[in-house]
């Protein structure tokens, strides 16, 4: 039976803070499981520190004094994930100029973490599921079988049984890897442990800049306690930066700590000042404009669709319904009266409207370069949020010097996401 004396003992040599009883049991389940071979599956949030628990595991088993590799399956790109983790043979694909050992050969006695593995590749998947009941895998471009002796230890942030009913994860492969399962809970799941994770990192910033460290009081305290942190550790250990570096009073009341406490809208870690509707302020972020660009295009399509019922119910265009849709005109770089222009070539994206000049004398002094115009301004309305997709990777690269994974987290998305925006986009 593990006492609660030797859960504190792994807390202090692997820098987990907290007293919460999902985390102990966590803490215990792992414990238990070290001195085994089985594999282990540890699930929870990202940021919820799962990879701490995969080094508790390495370091009390009998493996310890052999090699520990983590891999992020999500950073591998699909094509090269295979060679990563089983090794390559000289010549067997473009670029492959010698022979590689992949990871699985290369911790051969060890222990290997698999972060992310809801990730991996259906095909890759097979390989591993060969590893785990047979301890056998083949290189890229080889037809030898090859040995060894891994544990694998598992780690995802999402529901994979989900993932399993929509075949995007093997069902024999879950079952393999969920042996020992582990939940990490959530920092909103842990109680007064947020308090006490606050003070370390508020503290580690005081002692790394000599500098006095923050005290929050105690509805400040309740309300960081309240707040659900979305991002987790990583996100709270960003606040509690911010706080220390930004905030000249160092006794921190509860409405100080709320302008560093996102809002609803926006769940990024970042300094807020009571963030109003889109049209009141200036201070939103670029995806609230992406957001606000999509609803204005929803509505003019709608509007749009508004009118051509209206124009084929009535008959023809007439001045009451150019009227009541004056508002979609008013943008165009092209626009004059309707009767003062003449009729022109009609436009062969329109072929219902063609026949309907045909058919109504009433559509003689009606322009359909109009229509023309609103079709080309959607155009470019689609390819201005591409444009906008590619600032906003390129500018998430820049600010954290082209680490992908960072990258990814700031925008919300997965690293093998981020990876096939990049090829799309041809950013280098």
């Amino acid at each position: 039976m593990i006492t609660n004396s030797e859960i504190q003992s792994i807390k202090q040599r692997f820098g987990i803070i907290g007293n919460s009883p999902l985390l102990n049991h966590a803490i215990q389940v792992a414990m238990q499981a070290s001195p085994t071979d089985m594999t282990v599956l540890i699930t929870g949030e990202s940021g919820s520190g799962k990879e701490s628990f995969s080094k508790i595991i390495h370091s009390l088993s009998l493996r310890k004094h052999g090699k520990f590799i983590a891999i992020n399956c999500g950073a591998i790109p699909e094509g090269t994930i295979d060679s990563e983790l089983f090794g390559h043979e000289k010549g067997s694909f473009t670029g492959a100029h010698e022979a590689r050992k992949g990871y699985f050969e290369v911790t051969d006695g060890g222990s290997i973490f698999l972060d992310e593995i809801g990730e991996m590749p259906l095909g890759t998947q097979a390989r591993l599921l060969r590893v785990l009941e047979n301890g056998e895998f083949i290189k890229v471009g080889s037809s030898k079988v090859l040995k060894t002796n891994v544990r694998v230890i598992a780690a995802t942030n999402v529901n994979l049984i989900k993932a399993v009913e929509k075949g995007e994860f093997r069902e024999d492969l879950y079952y393999r890897l969920n042996t020992v399962p582990i939940y990490v809970p959530p920092l909103r799941e842990r109680g007064e442990d947020v308090v006490m994770l606050f003070r370390k990192f508020t503290t580690d910033f005081s002692e790394r800049y000599k500098v006095k460290p923050i005290a929050l009081d105690d509805a400040a305290k309740k309300l960081l306690v309240k707040f659900p942190f979305p991002g987790n550790i990583r996100q709270l250990k960003n606040i509690a930066e911010q706080i220390s570096l930004l905030e000249e009073n160092r006794e921190v009341e509860a409405a100080t700590l709320a302008k560093y406490l996102p809002t609803e809208q926006s769940r990024l870690p970042a300094l807020t000042h009571g963030l109003g509707s889109l049209g009141d302020s200036s201070d939103f972020s670029e995806r609230e404009i992406l957001y606000k660009v999509l609803f204005d295009m929803k509505r003019d399509m709608n509007d749009l669709k508004k009118l051509v019922l209206e124009t084929f119910q009535s008959g023809g265009i007439n001045s009451n319904i150019m009227s009541k849709h004056q508002n979609l005109f008013d943008d165009l770089e092209k626009t004059a009266s309707f009767e003062e222009k003449k009729p022109t070539t009609t436009s062969s994206n329109l072929p219902l409207v063609i026949d309907h000049q045909k058919q109504n004398e009433e559509l003689e002094d009606y322009d359909d370069d109009t229509i023309e115009d609103i079709i080309h301004e959607e155009d470019d309305n689609s390819l201005s949020l591409e444009k906008k997709e590619k600032e906003m990777i390129l500018k998430a690269l820049r600010k954290h010097n082209n680490k992908r994974k960072y990258a990814a987290s700031d925008l919300g998305i997965s690293e093998r996401t981020l990876y096939r925006k990049i090829k799309q986009y041809d950013i280098e």
